[in-house]
């Protein structure tokens, strides 16, 4: 099983993917598809994470990041460095993944109206082809602080 049928999967760019859970059949085959990097948002003691994940991300020579989102409660700190975890090596083959492809498509989301020139109303159909913020109200409350007309 590879990492195109994991859960909310989408392909952003030739070397961006993001999803929701990943098991640990996909993400053991990540470096027979060139993936050079995991960022996961995903608090490990979620009851959606793979058990022992950055291992088997690393044992394929594979970077691994790992920035624990709690989805209650997400914080400008934890997008900082999100943002400042995409900025170094943006060319590398990257997925980047949580439990549904919720944290990962509002911080994307930030990211590319930041940083790739995508507008408010892109990064909209984007994060609501996957979920609706404003029925989390931390988030909807994040997204428009960080995205003017969100």
């Amino acid at each position: 099983m590879s990492i195109e049928q994991s859960y909310n999967y989408r392909s952003i760019t030739a070397t961006l993917t993001t999803s929701g859970v990943v098991s640990a059949e996909q993400l053991q085959q990540l470096s027979a598809q060139h993936y050079q990097r995991v960022i996961n948002l995903l608090p490990n003691d979620s009851q959606y994470a793979t058990a022992d994940e950055q291992q088997l991300v690393e044992q394929q020579h594979i970077d691994y990041v790992y920035i624990p989102v709690d989805f209650a409660t997400p914080r400008i700190d934890d997008y900082q460095r999100f943002a400042s975890a995409m900025q170094q090596s943006p060319s590398v083959k990257t997925h980047v993944h949580c439990a549904a492809n919720y944290r990962v498509s509002a911080f994307f989301g930030i990211y590319a109206y930041q940083y790739l020139d995508w507008s408010a109303t892109q990064v909209k159909q984007h994060i609501e082809s996957l979920w609706q913020p404003s029925e989390h109200k931390p988030w909807l409350t994040l997204l428009q602080q960080e995205i003017e007309g969100f």
